[in-house]
């Protein structure tokens, strides 16, 4: 059996410009990354048509994986099979998961989001983006204490974290600031993993560059030594971290095995934030397609749950269908079987069951 690399490999991969054409789009709309990605500008006066919005979500999530991403891939490949006009709109990796038990984040088997690697690595860099502005706020934070502290900015309150994107365990908690008066103010620090940064969580609540540069204002960095809070406005420092974010908020197009057009687009994590693909992907996709498939992170009482309450409400839509995933494995581990025991076929106990 080939391995899911080695799929992807030997698929014969789409010009980007013929996806974009496939979805009406000239090219004067995409901004190519290479062969076979592109961003689609912002600018671009597409059709408001409103589509059909199908969201993907599953039972409890278990270390088996629930297969969210392949079954997302999969359904909208059988959209396009039946001639329906079918878009995806997904997360993107973040290379820690990438690198670490989780590992790629783009399908399997012939579901697969394609090209696999760049998509699971680099990508067109919006992750790297969002790092420069999470890591470039807290250097102007660091540097308003050092140049005299206007605000009074209390150090010991500093609650907005540096950020890598790429599990870095001795980097968790730190103290910045050691050496001599030009070095800063000694206090302590940390660093998340970008993709926990609520600069990716308000980049895929955005609607556009006036919205996201809106939503940076308002983030709180700390507290004052009155303990009173200190936002990004108060720093004025919200158009600097716009500007850094200005590409990153295009969303990216890319194409799956059997050329399903696919937007893959922003990556929150469900757990510390609504860990959805970007409102600005999701809307692209409803006016370029009859049918998009999207997918929350997480199982139904956690990523659909913030999917409804939360991005619903910025993308002015509803799903008209919910497709609950629900695998073998995943059941067999929620009946009390272990990871290893998981591929272990037994049919006595189906026939004990009936």
């Amino acid at each position: 059996m080939l391995s899911d690399i080695e799929i992807a490999q030997q698929t014969k991969l789409a010009p980007i410009e013929q996806i974009a054409q496939k979805l009406g789009l000239g090219q004067e709309a995409i901004e190519p990354y290479g062969k076979y990605k592109a961003k689609i500008s912002l600018t671009e006066n597409m059709q408001q048509n409103m589509g059909e919005l199908i969201l993907v979500t599953s039972i409890n999530p278990t270390p088996a994986g629930e297969g969210k991403t392949t079954v997302s891939i999969g359904l909208a490949d059988g959209l396009n099979q039946i001639h329906k006009k079918a878009v995806l709109a997904l997360r993107e990796p973040s290379l820690g998961p990438v690198m670490g038990l989780k590992g790629g984040a783009t399908g399997g088997g012939y579901s697969q989001v394609l090209p696999m690697e760049d998509i699971n690595l680099h990508f067109t860099g919006d992750i790297h983006a969002i790092t420069a502005a999470n890591n470039a706020l807290s250097a102007l934070i660091d540097n308003h204490i050092h140049q005299g502290n206007e605000l009074g900015i209390d150090p010991q309150q500093i609650i907005w974290k540096r950020t890598l994107d790429i599990n870095d365990r001795a980097l968790r908690h730190i103290v910045v600031g050691l050496g001599n008066k030009a070095q800063g103010v000694p206090h302590e620090e940390g660093f998340d993993i970008s993709v926990a940064s609520e600069i990716m969580a308000i980049l895929c609540l955005a609607n556009d560059l006036s919205d996201l540069k809106e939503r940076l204002a308002k983030i709180v960095i700390g507290y004052t030594y009155q303990n009173k809070p200190v936002t990004v406005h108060d720093l004025q420092v919200e158009g600097a971290l716009t500007l850094l974010l200005k590409e990153a908020l295009k969303p990216n197009l890319v194409q799956t095995m059997e050329q399903t057009p696919a937007f893959i687009h922003g990556g929150p994590f469900a757990n510390i934030a609504h860990g959805c693909n970007s409102v600005v992907a999701t809307k692209t996709a409803l006016q370029l397609g009859d049918y998009v498939v999207t997918e929350a992170g997480f199982g139904a009482d956690l990523g659909a749950e913030k999917f409804l309450d939360l991005k619903v409400p910025s993308l002015d839509k509803s799903p008209n269908a919910i497709v609950m995933v629900a695998t073998v494995r995943a059941l067999k581990m929620h009946g009390g079987l272990t990871t290893e025991q998981l591929t272990k076929e037994d049919f006595p106990a189906l026939k004990k069951r009936l």
